[in-house]
């Protein structure tokens, strides 16, 4: 697993996993030790100690009901909440194409997305990035801005305002990874 997957996955599972999920542990672990800086391929050390020192489960918890889930949440992690082109159908078909196995959940929350990201990167063979950066540029970037500054917004816990600065910063990081690997074709 390279580093661009291992991001994706690390910051999809964030934003797709309720806090409390089995699955985090681990990467709650490395985060209150302090390891996941040093294995974190980007420039972020500081937004990553600052995620660690905000690691309060019962906090993140809260502020995890309140921002995503119900019909009250404060932020939908739908795409299809926030683009007014497109649905979630479009979403599983274009993933689906391309042989990702997809339960009955929405395929369009945005932590998926980023798991999605992470598997294309996994599945992919030499020079078939094309698939990424159509993820990229049609589904996660169009409204990924709007999402987070959305979630720095209403976040009550300065965990999940940090994982957002976080994650805008790591998207444009892969964004341009993708672009290098394009122009270098």
């Amino acid at each position: 697993m390279n580093e661009f997957s291992v991001i994706c996955r690390i910051l999809g599972s964030l934003f797709y996993r309720q806090p409390q999920d089995p699955l985090l542990a681990p990467l709650f672990t490395l985060i209150k030790e302090g390891k996941l800086v040093a294995s974190w391929p980007l420039e972020q050390d500081e937004l990553l100690t600052r995620l660690q020192r905000d690691l309060e489960p019962a906090i993140i918890q809260e502020d995890y009901q309140a921002l995503f889930t119900g019909s009250e949440c404060k932020v939908s992690p739908y795409r299809s909440a926030w683009q007014t082109e497109g649905n979630e159908q479009e979403v599983r078909q274009f993933l689906e194409q391309r042989g990702m196995p997809l339960g009955e959940n929405p395929a369009d929350h945005f932590g998926a997305l980023l798991l999605a990201a992470s598997w294309l990167e996994d599945q992919s063979q030499e020079d078939e990035y094309q698939a990424q950066i159509t993820l990229f540029d049609s589904y996660i970037l169009p409204w990924a801005g709007s999402f987070l500054g959305k979630v720095e917004a209403s976040a009550t816990s300065a965990f999940y305002r940090t994982l957002a600065v976080i994650t805008r910063e790591a998207l444009q990081a892969m964004r341009d990874e993708l672009q290098e690997s394009e122009s270098e074709d």
